[in-house]
């Protein structure tokens, strides 16, 4: 089964409150190696995005002015993660809005109707790591993933140091099935318990802040 890497950059925190995603991003993992295939989109949101997410993924509404829409890019977004194991840090958020999205589009699917499967990496880091700090940027550092230009956060870079987060977690194994004390715990989430595991495994609210770096700014500039 192929696994794909996703993450995504937004306007804003809440979905609910209108705000739009602006980069989405997955990598495919087989084997346990980088295979090359990719997919990335900026997008245009077609509204506002807040100072303080600029200053940390350098994404102005200027530059996504010119970006496709979502209507016009999801089409080859779905078509690439079918039938794969996708695998997301706090997996909840980003479901959420690539969810509203396909819904504003009269899409009456969701990602995981997609899938085979999708793997909260936020959940694995926690039970793999309990009482410690598992956002992505803790688990670069714990992992010593090396060779990214960390200038900016964006979706595809992250997608590649969560690949490697990921390999680095499961240590060698060629699938999550491995023979641990972990194992019966891991981060597998049914495409028919998707809702309610999410819902049971929410991210704190500082897991939020860093999972989605630029909303810390957000945040402090809110306070």
């Amino acid at each position: 089964m192929k696994q794909i890497i996703l993450d995504t950059e937004t306007t804003g925190l809440d979905y609910k409150s209108g705000h739009k995603l602006i980069e989405i991003a997955c990598v495919e993992i087989e084997n346990r190696k980088f295979t090359g295939n990719e997919f990335h989109s900026y997008l245009n949101p077609e509204r506002s995005i807040d100072p303080g997410a600029v200053k940390i993924h350098g994404l102005s509404r200027d530059f996504l002015s010119d970006k496709p829409r979502f209507s016009e890019i999801y089409s080859e977004l779905l078509d690439f993660i079918k039938g794969s194991e996708l695998l997301i840090h706090n997996a909840e958020f980003d479901l959420g809005f690539l969810n509203n999205e396909l819904k504003q589009n009269k899409v009456n699917q969701k990602i995981e109707d997609h899938v085979e499967k999708v793997i909260d990496t936020l959940l694995m880091a926690r039970q793999m790591h309990p009482g410690q700090r598992n956002s992505l940027d803790v688990l670069t550092d714990r992992y010593k993933i090396q060779g990214y230009d960390r200038s900016y956060h964006g979706a595809l870079i992250d997608s590649k140091i969560l690949g490697e987060v990921y390999l680095s977690m499961t240590g060698g194994q060629t699938d999550l099935n491995f023979s641990s004390g972990i194992s019966k715990k891991i981060a597998h989430v049914t495409k028919t318990s998707l809702s309610s595991s999410l819902i049971k495994i929410s991210a704190s609210v500082e897991e939020n802040l860093d999972h989605q770096n630029y909303l810390k700014s957000i945040h402090e500039d809110n306070n």
